[in-house]
């Protein structure tokens, strides 16, 4: 570490479009938590879509001449693969000064082996449970619903993609699992439990807020779906314990997103009841859970879905699965419920049906939490990470 103030320098190394959407926001909001936390950071990530804190270096390495390289010019694949080449040659010539590299799956490999030559501990982000399990969950449920993933669809399974993910797994110092289900996955898969390292992600609370105006207490439960509609969300699961449920003879079942080819067909009975409205893709997520009651997530398989934080944030209680990474407690300030579980997830339905009191009470509750599991906490919790993956390479 820096002599001088005692701070950590990272080589944060991410081979998409840093602060673009989905896993280019974690990324960029992990950087900058990072950075709020007292981090040195040098980045190096494909392309920078939105300009990184002040301070924090930053270096574009599929940019030639100040144009970037279109990554569907050279298929992603390929694109990560020279990400890591890239990366992999400039810690060479940087190893001086960076204390920890902190890397992202399939643009990982060259630069763990390098790292590992140079003695420099390398841990690897985890943003999805271990692949070999997640593409076996996701294929059974598949098979059980009749529902075929498009060709090259994230969550369908793919041979190389799998290969080199788990020799990333097999490099990396440790591996960052940002929930208990994600650490679980690997740990059943064999990998010992001081290679897992628990951090978490967070939510922008200038975004998603409750807002300032006081909630009217409704007669009926607003709920909410955020999400891609395929099948490892378990839209399924919600939809027929909703159904099932009294709180939908006066409630409202809202599902904003878009769905696979196949997954609206087999649900069509179900979407056509009259309490459920299906939104499509929207960009106003914020005022959509700010209008809600509850959000509902009942995957079979996450990392640790960012959508649960920023619920929480707007206001909204989480009725979610044991897989859904969301960072709460049953009973405390949300109600969980086991994967597919539907009678539970009907019970949980009814129960903020019938109790609005405690409705109020998990809200009141899940709001005085939110200071834990913004952006800020997430880059303490990951600097400390980062200290216990020092301490463990000193000793």
């Amino acid at each position: 570490m820096n002599r001088a103030n005692n701070s950590i320098r990272v080589l944060y190394s991410f081979p998409h479009r840093i602060g673009a959407a989905r896993i280019c926001t974690t990324a960029w909001h992990q950087v900058e938590g990072l950075a709020n936390a007292g981090a040195r950071i040098e980045v190096f990530a494909g392309s920078v879509t939105r300009p990184l804190p002040s301070g924090v270096a930053t270096t574009s390495t599929l940019t030639i001449g100040g144009m970037r390289i279109p990554y569907r010019l050279l298929g992603s694949k390929r694109a990560f693969r020279i990400h890591d080449h890239i990366v992999a040659h400039r810690l060479r010539d940087i190893a001086d000064r960076i204390d920890i590299v902190h890397l992202w799956p399939l643009g990982a490999l060259r630069t763990l082996k390098m790292a590992r030559d140079l003695g420099i501990p390398a841990v690897l982000e985890r943003p999805n449970a271990n692949t070999r399990f997640a593409y076996e969950a996701v294929r059974r449920e598949c098979e059980r619903l009749g529902v075929r993933l498009p060709k090259g669809h994230e969550h369908a399974y793919d041979e190389s993609v799998l290969r080199r993910e788990e020799q990333e797994y097999r490099l990396a110092s440790a591996l960052l699992c940002p929930s208990d289900f994600v650490a679980r996955t690997f740990s059943e898969n064999g990998y010992p439990a001081d290679r897992l390292e628990r951090h978490q992600y967070g939510f922008d609370a200038h975004v998603y807020h409750p807002g300032n105006a006081p909630r009217t207490p409704r007669a009926s439960l607003n709920v909410l779906f955020v999400g891609g509609c395929a099948p490892r969300k378990g839209l399924h699961y919600a939809l027929e314990a909703w159904i099932a449920s009294p709180a939908s003879r006066e409630g409202r079942f809202r599902i904003a997103g878009a769905f696979v080819p196949g997954y609206a067909e087999r649900l069509a009975t179900m979407l056509a009841h009259p309490s459920v409205e299906v939104l499509g893709h929207r960009d106003d997520a914020p005022e959509l859970m700010r209008d809600s009651d509850i959000l509902t997530l009942p995957s079979i398989e996450e990392g640790s879905a960012l959508v649960t934080s920023e619920a929480r944030g707007s206001g909204c209680v989480l009725l979610v699965s044991d897989a859904a990474g969301a960072i709460c407690h049953h009973m405390q300030d949300a109600l969980v419920h086991t994967v597919g579980d539907v009678d539970a997830l009907r019970e949980h339905f009814t129960l903020l049906h019938d109790d609005r009191q405690m409705l109020q009470r998990l809200r009141d509750e899940s709001l005085a939490g939110i200071h834990k599991i913004t952006w800020d906490a997430a880059g303490r919790r990951l600097m400390d990470v980062y200290r216990h993956v020092l301490s463990a390479r000193a000793n």
